[in-house]
């Protein structure tokens, strides 16, 4: 773990992946300057196997729709150093024996191959889905049963205390420090590898029964032929999740259902025959919330201002959802875009008087102008009337920059 070039490596994805602070509040950009004063002392204590991991510093992500708050654990960005180069040379050693049906946090596998696979299945005639949800995972690892399976591959017993100790390291919380008894803390780089490791067991499981499945990190998804059948599962794999892995089930969030009534990794699908992939519901209306907060603020500055912000978070979320093979979607989600931002105007011009001017300014005959700016309708009505359409078509919008999904769709094979 402490070869030169694998620690190179490992400063060199921790400067790329930036993030917050830890507890000592040192910053990635100051780490490099620390291990040239600090490394040789922290090396030897890694070698002895006495280093002891900080703390690392609670931080709480509300999740998508206001449904809680999901809690990360912040290492030192010394310790996010280690993690990281423990890991490098740890995922040599497992990755290779970890299932084909396993996506997540892994080289060369994506949510989007998981996607895919899952199509694949409803095509070949599983019409019915296992959708089986793990109460707070990342928050109930059994300590003793993931260094079991850690053991199984790493004899090192510095290695092995290094690790237990990265789980069992203090949580500071508004002051008062929480030692965890089990858990594995979300936010540093070594957290996802244990999390396969220990659900490469289930993936056996599934395998050893010839079921055909999709697991991206604990969110696993396996497709059946009947209802019957995946109630039978779903029974076995709470018994063998709970005694096994001493991991629970969430049996309220847990279903067995038909695939096109379930989302899995934000994507849904038709019920035809061969089903075709569509955007979930849920992930419409968490883009929709951000876009509506972002336009909110948007409101004193100029179109092109708050278009230029709004252009990441359009993109990033296509980018992710490209595979949508629904396209009418993208063509509704343009056009409520455009109404938003056309409510903008409306808003910022205020009075009849102005926005007559704008509104003739931009081609409106003047009679029309004039009515429409004195119809006592609301923003969002007149953002989406006719007036407001001939005065800021597309094209208008498309000259400031605003992203577009219909345009920005390329076929699917």
């Amino acid at each position: 773990m402490v070869d030169p070039a694998n620690m190179r490596e490992a400063l060199r994805r921790v400067r790329r992946n930036g993030g917050a602070a830890g507890v000592d509040g040192m910053s990635v950009n100051e780490l490099t300057g620390h291990l040239k004063q600090h490394w040789p002392t922290i090396k030897e204590k890694l070698l002895l196997g006495t280093y002891v991991p900080q703390q690392v510093r609670r931080v709480e992500i509300p999740k998508p729709g206001g449904k809680g708050v999901r809690l990360l654990g912040i290492p030192t960005v010394t310790d996010r150093l280690i993690q990281q180069a423990l890991h490098q040379v740890l995922l040599p050693v497992f990755d290779p024996d970890f299932s084909d049906h396993s996506y997540g946090f892994r080289p060369g596998r994506s949510a989007h191959q998981a996607v895919l696979a899952a199509r694949d299945y409803v095509a070949e005639g599983r019409r019915w889905v296992v959708d089986m949800d793990l109460e707070k995972f990342f928050d109930r690892v059994n300590h003793d049963v993931l260094m079991s399976r850690v053991a199984r591959k790493v004899q090192d017993r510095a290695a092995l205390r290094l690790i237990r100790r990265y789980l069992t390291a203090g949580i500071l919380c508004g002051g008062v420090v929480e030692v965890p008894r089990q858990g594995t803390p979300q936010g540093g780089p070594l957290s996802p590898l244990l999390s396969n490791i220990l659900l490469d067991d289930l993936d056996k499981e599934l395998e050893r029964r010839g079921h055909a499945f999709c697991r991206y990190a604990d969110d696993c998804n396996i497709y059946v032929h009947s209802r019957r059948a995946g109630e039978r599962l779903l029974a076995s794999l709470e018994r063998y999740v709970e005694e096994k892995l001493r991991l629970t089930v969430n049996r309220t969030k847990s279903a067995v259902d038909r695939p096109w009534n379930r989302t899995f990794l934000g994507y849904s699908m038709t019920a035809h025959k061969q089903p075709r992939l569509r955007v979930g519901k849920e992930a419409v209306q968490r883009l929709k919330g951000k876009v509506k907060a972002e336009t909110r603020r948007g409101r004193g500055r100029s179109l092109a201002a708050t278009i230029a912000r709004l252009t990441p978070m359009l993109r990033g979320w296509f980018n992710y959802f490209r595979l949508a093979e629904v396209k009418n979607l993208f063509e509704e989600l343009d056009g409520w875009l455009r109404r938003r931002l056309r409510c903008i105007l409306w808003r910022q011009w205020k009075r009849g008087r102005t926005r007559a001017r704008h509104l003739r300014a931009r081609g409106v005959d003047a009679d029309t102008a004039r009515r429409s700016s004195l119809n006592g309708r609301g923003a969002w009505w007149n953002a989406g009337a006719r007036h407001m359409h001939l005065a800021f078509p597309k094209r208008y919008f498309d000259r400031l920059g605003l992203f577009s999904f219909v345009d920005a769709v390329v076929p699917v094979s």
